[in-house]
């Protein structure tokens, strides 16, 4: 970690708030996770046989395939970063922008506060509509409370694992760190799932995807709490981190009980409980269960106040250690 990988993180941050994923962009131009996904699918295609192979065998192509796919990002990342280093100022801009297109703070906002508006003027199946564009769950079976808890969670959830997380690889490994972490994330959403083709060969990208999210949920809290205290007061910031300690383990996920948790103290709202994924029910018991148990659009609106405070707390805390 050093004091010029901090300061690039820092205009990465202000960059991503102010322009996130631009449609006009990517809509042109294939984004770089788009290239992710296609590597991940090639081995995929190439190793995932289960007419050949039992458990153990799925298991270790598995372990080779994520090895192969992580070291790949590696060797990109430290080509890249060697590349913009011989260009002075231009390579740090370069450099700024890279590590901008793989944060989501903009983007995510936006994408939740959508839920909110879609509710508000297209009702119940407007907002059901806009929380299919960022929850797997089946959104026919969410009434608007669900609607609301949904993208509450989400954004929650992504808050760890879309910004926190990228930004802690980067400021701990530069470049390198940060594509290893994005392609294994990506992984973790493409073939980590408990599903009869992925059970076995995606048990390591699914492993490694908890281990390497672990210090952003627990940084999360902080950063949510943090948020909650410039938001809505030092209540709900203590609300924060005393719920996410309390009700972190009533999640199914390792990782995702800890900013989801921290958000439904700062809001003091339920959260998680029985849901719906692919017509199969998950039950799990209601996180904050002494919170309020309505969630409605104006809920959503303050998560989001409490999701830019935190991302704000963050970029303050990385520019105070790069001056440190």
């Amino acid at each position: 970690m050093s004091g010029e990988i901090l300061l690039i993180l820092v205009a990465a941050l202000l960059l991503d708030r102010v322009v996130g994923d631009p449609d006009w962009l990517w809509s042109r131009l294939p984004h770089p996770v788009v290239f992710f996904g296609k590597a991940i699918a090639v081995f995929d295609g190439a190793l995932n046989r289960h007419e050949t192979l039992g458990a153990g065998g799925l298991k270790l192509r598995g372990v080779v395939a994520i090895g192969l796919l992580l070291l790949a990002s590696v060797v990109f990342g430290c080509i890249l970063h060697r590349l913009f280093g011989t260009m002075g100022p231009l390579g740090y801009l370069l450099e700024t922008v890279v590590v901008a297109v793989f944060l989501a703070q903009k983007s995510l906002g936006d994408h939740v506060g959508r839920v909110a508006e879609g509710l508000r003027y297209g009702g119940l199946e407007g907002g059901r509509a806009a929380v299919s564009m960022i929850v797997g769950r089946d959104p026919k079976t969410l009434d608007a409370p669900g609607v609301c808890r949904a993208a509450i969670e989400s954004l929650a959830e992504n808050f760890s694992d879309g910004v926190v997380a990228p930004a802690f690889w980067y400021a701990v490994a530069g470049l390198p760190g940060l594509l290893a972490y994005k392609m294994l994330n990506t992984a973790d959403s493409m073939i980590g799932h408990k599903s009869p083709k992925y059970l076995y060969f995606g048990w390591a990208a699914a492993r490694l995807d908890d281990v390497a999210n672990l210090p952003a949920a627990r940084l999360s809290i902080l950063l949510i709490a943090a948020g909650a205290l410039l938001r809505r007061g030092r209540r709900a910031a203590v609300d924060a981190i005393g719920v996410a300690l309390r009700d972190h383990g009533l999640h199914r996920s390792p990782n995702s009980g800890w900013p989801e948790a921290a958000m439904a103290g700062a809001l003091n709202l339920q959260l998680a409980g029985p849901r719906i994924y692919g017509g199969v029910r998950v039950s799990e018991p209601m996180i904050n269960g002494p919170g309020r148990a309505i969630a409605a659009s104006e809920d959503i609106d303050a998560g989001i106040a409490v999701f830019y405070g935190a991302c704000s707390a963050m970029t303050l805390a990385v520019l105070l250690i790069a001056m440190i």
